[in-house]
């Protein structure tokens, strides 16, 4: 059974930690300031609609959520909403399954809770999409042309590519730690083969802003659940201290 749901994983073209672990790589951090930056939280909801939702859906967001993350209704409508959706409408994308089956072996998968789903040992889920988004390269034995070093052998594409541009990876051969009469591959790094729209440091900034918007979506009500627990505990702190005075009050003049 367990098999089954990593063969399910690999063939959507997304894979948890195991499949990250596999790539050999360590994830990067992601810059978790951005969760509180609202102009990063827009900008990762515009790439999310112009970039992700074209094959994904995000099936339990409703486009008005995002006045949560200070936009307006008329900017949701003018600028976030495409084709016949309604703004009280569920994100979904309009792929027809069967086409999409057809061109990716699978029906992409939903990222709604995407951000929660693939935390593990080496970090946050943020901290593996921050890393997946940014590490893909040119590979011309893969059916998509595409590969990654958190997801060796990915059957997603790079649908970021225009604005990173196209990167090879550089390996080196190196002694085998466990038997130095072999080598190995490590990888070296990346050689830029056409630049993007973006410089290096932007795109960085970009998938980091969608990034933080994949993470705001998993759970929109972090922050207010977050602002409602400190209050919570300075409620009960107080609480403690009357408390603890009325009983000293009530229990002074039995002996």
């Amino acid at each position: 059974m367990k098999k089954f749901f990593l063969s399910l994983l690999l063939a959507l073209g997304f894979a948890g930690p195991a499949a990250a672990a596999e790539g050999g790589i360590r994830w990067d951090t992601f810059p978790q300031e951005k969760m509180s930056d609202v102009a990063a939280l827009q900008n990762g909801a515009k790439l999310f609609v112009n970039y992700c939702l074209n094959c994904h859906s995000a099936a339990f967001m409703r486009y008005n959520r995002m006045r949560d993350i200070g936009l307006t209704e008329d900017q949701i409508k003018k600028n976030l909403v495409f084709a016949t959706d309604k703004i009280g409408d569920v994100m979904k994308t309009s792929l027809d399954p069967k086409q999409a089956k057809e061109w990716f072996g699978s029906l992409p998968p939903d990222l709604s809770l995407i951000a929660r789903s693939r935390s593990g040992a080496n970090g946050t889920g943020a901290d593996y999409l921050y890393t997946y988004l940014r590490t893909y390269y040119r590979d011309d034995t893969t059916a998509t042309g595409w590969n990654n070093l958190a997801f060796p052998n990915v059957g997603m594409p790079h649908a970021l590519w225009e604005l990173q541009g196209q990167r090879r990876a550089k390996y080196e051969q190196v002694k085998d730690s466990h038997d130095p009469a072999k080598t190995v591959h490590r990888f070296a790094g990346f050689e830029q083969v056409s630049p993007g729209t973006l410089s290096a440091q932007q795109y960085d900034e970009a998938v980091g802003d969608l990034v933080a918007y994949l993470s705001w979506m998993s759970e929109p009500a972090a922050g207010q659940r977050v602002r409602l627990g400190v209050w919570v505990l300075i409620f009960l702190a107080v609480l403690t201290v009357i408390t603890w005075r009325l009983n000293a009050a009530y229990w002074k003049d039995v002996k």
